[in-house]
């Protein structure tokens, strides 16, 4: 199923399939979302569901589950799985998954960097949790994991040659990541640390989107919002924010350049996966690999 188009369409006919008995509110659910999942709100329902692009990520969706219910016996502000359609999930339907979540209330504000730097002190500072009760065992973070899967979702519709070298530094970096070394202990991190993962609620900011979750090291967290700064415009006043709010600068820090050489890899990969039939995300693919081969660290990059 995976070779077939993803798209809001495909998303839809998955979720009124997936809401015995309120298919009906199928057709009022809101798109909140459309890349590796689509995410939807039932407002009626005060229900979240997210389907996936294929069952490929069945033990990451699985996993994210288990990691919801961690994060609320520690305590740490997150979203939580709706159980009303049984404690089974990841559920298949027609060759996707989907999941269940709380519907969150309206945001009372944007979330900011500040916001996101307190969530991640919070995660940083939680016991290793394969030695809880129940166990719980995280992965590493494997930034580069989805290269090869998004390259090949991206088929003809790229150069071969793109897809050639974005699989050698790949490479290059997986390496070189496993070289350096950590200014700070190894332990749990969110692995896509960006402010519009966080949702402020009535009662504060809330962790949403748990599936990259991992322990592995901190500075994964941290590079996210460095380089959001270097190629996606955040102003650096907000940025100078993060760092005082979290307490450290990870550009301070030598293995910076590795790790965000590997993020940039990763997501030059992802965008390439809506390269077939989409002009827009073949042009930010282009854009994106150029900066690349050039080795300019300033080029614009759009959010895609």
């Amino acid at each position: 199923m995976g070779d077939v188009a993803f798209t809001e369409e495909r998303a839809r006919a998955v979720l009124s399939a997936a809401l015995p008995p309120y298919r009906t509110g199928a057709a009022e659910a809101r798109l909140l979302a459309l890349g590796e999942n689509a995410v939807f709100a039932l407002d009626s329902l005060s229900l979240v569901v997210r389907v996936s692009r294929d069952l490929d990520v069945w033990q990451r969706a699985a996993r994210e589950l288990r990691v919801a219910d961690w994060l609320a016996r520690e305590g740490l502000p997150a979203v939580r799985p709706d159980r009303r359609f049984g404690a089974e999930q990841p559920l298949p339907f027609s060759g996707h998954l989907v999941t269940y979540w709380q519907r969150l209330p309206e945001p009372v504000r944007p979330a900011g960097p500040r916001d996101l730097a307190e969530l991640l002190r919070m995660v940083h500072a939680l016991p290793d949790p394969s030695r809880g009760l129940p166990p719980l065992e995280l992965p590493r973070r494997e930034l580069l994991g989805g290269v090869e899967r998004w390259l090949r979702l991206a088929g003809d519709a790229i150069d071969p040659a793109d897809a050639a070298y974005l699989r050698a530094r790949r490479d290059d970096f997986a390496a070189a990541v496993g070289e350096v070394t950590p200014r700070i202990a190894p332990g749990p991190i969110h692995g896509d640390a960006l402010p519009r993962n966080v949702h402020i609620g009535p009662d504060g900011p809330v962790l949403v989107d748990l599936e990259t979750f991992s322990s592995d090291l901190r500075e994964h967290d941290l590079v996210v919002m460095a380089l959001t700064r270097d190629r996606y415009g955040l102003d650096p006043a907000a940025y100078d924010d993060f760092v005082a709010a979290y307490g450290w600068d990870v550009r301070e820090w030598p293995g910076c350049a590795v790790l965000r050489g590997a993020r940039e890899t990763a997501s030059c990969a992802w965008v390439a996966q809506h390269a077939p039939g989409n002009p827009a995300a073949r042009a930010e693919f282009a854009r994106r690999v150029a900066c690349l081969r050039e080795g300019d660290p300033a080029v614009r990059w759009y959010a895609f």
